[in-house]
């Protein structure tokens, strides 16, 4: 009887391991919905509920505002559920005109040449062209940016690989996370894979910072938050370990963030 009963327990192991070789994890939100969590790399996107217009064009590396632009969207940049965004600009080309030139009647008597006029003084040549003024600095040297939390430097940026766009920086869970400059919240969730907790930060039309793998989001969207503000709890949703994962983007694209922060 015992060996028939251990040989049940062991088939059912089985089936249950089998199962779960088979599974397919859903992440969802508070409300038990899906949430959308792939990069985007297609060239439109269908809106779902909770989406943003910051979280999209940040998914798809795009600056929010060539989003806007491309889709007629105007500040505050409200999208709705159902709405197809276009996520790459298309070029518009001006085709030459088909019409051909009138043609003269046959019978017509052509104009009788006219005398070309004396010729006149030749003016002096114009003074040489002077170069263009030198285009003002980038906001960024203007924007005093901090570290975002205290710890160990383990992750560099690494330019063109989409799996190091910013700096991780090794820490304890709940160690405090803060803005690492002055700026609007526009995006706190979950929804965008490989950075759990995540808080975006808008400092100018041009600049944005991104805080990733937080416990827990201090901030909702729409706060404003000043220098050095807590944000975030540092922790590990989307990670191994206790970390945070730090990005500064310039016009929706990633950049390294460590010439811009202060030395330590």
């Amino acid at each position: 009887m015992n060996a028939i009963v251990r040989l049940l327990c062991l088939l059912l192991a089985l089936v249950m391991l089998a199962g779960c070789g088979r599974s397919t994890v859903v992440r969802r939100d508070r409300d038990g919905r899906p949430v959308s969590t792939q990069p985007i790399s297609a060239s439109s996107v269908l809106v779902q509920r909770g989406d943003t217009l910051y979280g999209i064009a940040f998914r798809a590396g795009q600056d929010y505002r060539d989003v806007a632009r491309w889709n007629g969207i105007r500040p505050p940049y409200t999208i709705y559920p159902g709405q197809r965004l276009q996520l790459r600009g298309q070029a518009i080309v001006t085709r030459p005109s088909t019409r051909q030139p009138a043609t003269v009647a046959s019978n017509r008597k052509p104009a009788p040449a006219q005398t070309p006029p004396p010729p006149t003084a030749r003016k002096p040549p114009p003074p040489p062209a002077q170069s263009s003024p030198p285009l003002p600095p980038s906001t960024a040297a203007k924007i005093p940016w901090r570290w975002p939390t205290q710890g160990v430097l383990i992750g560099r940026f690494v330019a063109g690989d989409n799996t190091r766009q910013g700096i991780d920086i090794a820490g304890s869970g709940g160690q405090a996370v803060v803005a690492a400059a002055a700026g609007t919240v526009v995006y706190s969730g979950s929804g965008l894979v490989g950075y759990g907790e995540l808080v975006i930060i808008k400092h100018s039309d041009e600049w944005l910072s991104a805080y990733g793998h937080n416990r827990r989001r201090l901030v909702a969207e729409g706060a404003a938050v000043s220098a050095g503000q807590n944000i975030a709890e540092m922790g590990r949703t989307g990670a191994s370990r206790d970390m945070l994962h730090f990005e500064i983007r310039r016009n929706g694209k990633p950049i390294d963030p460590l010439p811009l922060l202060p030395a330590q």
